[in-house]
């Protein structure tokens, strides 16, 4: 059974979504919509953040508390407070399973390199949470060398295979930096955020490099819902595995989140 390890949930008439801006009427995604969207394919979801929103958190968490379709959560908590891991600590026994607070929302380009943001993700570290990284193609140097630190930092999950652009026909410098990340043991990268024609190349290469025990399939849901129902995107997912064998599948689809996000069976 598939683990969706990147599903959001969306109230565009409760606040603004950054992801939702472009779009003249973006879906509504609730909890009450969960059931019917994830069918019989999908066991569990790991919810991600959508906005830089302790509030948004604390309601992810309620509805993980409260349904088994929700295994975890990656919420958002400011990486640089200095009150972090007392925050941490008052959800020790909560769903939460890692914090994204996003790179690519921050101007600087070497970000995750600022002292209060290691600091933070150290701490992460420290209680066994993890990091998800949604970075800017300028920020990639800046990923790479966080990763190469020893010590000190969580299991870095790279969001969206690291923001390639296959619609533009990039390959270089995304594959070569791909292949650094996988050098990194303490990287995983995550199949989500996948848009657009001629894909196959790229989760491939992500593939080769990381081996699928590192590589975890999230939707990326409700994104992308104008141009396809949630059943087209498991399918195309599906079909950009179909080089794997059964047991490389499983890891994708199910396993690898299990294991990163220590996930409940």
């Amino acid at each position: 059974m598939i683990i969706d390890a990147h599903h959001h949930l969306w109230d565009p008439a409760a606040r603004a979504y950054p992801r939702a801006a472009d779009q003249a009427d973006p879906p509504r995604h609730g909890m009450a919509d969960l059931p019917t969207v994830l069918g019989d394919r999908v066991r569990a979801a790991v919810l991600v953040q959508s906005v830089a929103s302790a509030a948004e958190t604390e309601e992810f968490l309620a509805v993980a508390e409260a349904s088994d379709l929700v295994a975890g959560v990656v919420g958002w908590l400011d990486l640089t407070d200095p009150g972090l891991g007392d925050r941490l600590d008052r959800l020790r026994e909560r769903p939460l399973v890692g914090l994204r607070h996003p790179a690519r929302d921050e101007p600087d380009h070497a970000w995750l390199l600022r002292s209060d943001v290691r600091a933070g993700l150290a701490t992460l570290a420290e209680r066994g949470l993890t990091y998800d990284i949604v970075i800017r193609p300028s920020q990639r140097p800046a990923a790479l060398a966080l990763a190469r630190l020893a010590g000190g930092a969580p299991t870095l999950v790279v969001d969206h295979l690291g923001s390639p652009w296959p619609a533009a026909g990039e390959w270089e410098p995304w594959a070569s930096w791909i292949g650094s990340l996988a050098r990194c043991d303490n990287v995983v990268c995550k199949l989500s955020g996948i848009d657009g024609p001629d894909l196959g190349p790229y989760v491939d290469h992500v593939l080769a490099e990381f081996g699928p025990d590192r590589v975890l399939f999230g939707s990326d849901w409700p994104v992308g819902a104008v141009d396809r129902t949630y059943g087209d995107l498991l399918d195309l997912t599906e079909s950009l595995l179909d080089k794997c064998t059964p047991k490389e599948h499983e890891a994708v689809l199910s396993s690898t989140a299990r294991r990163v996000y220590r996930l409940p069976d």
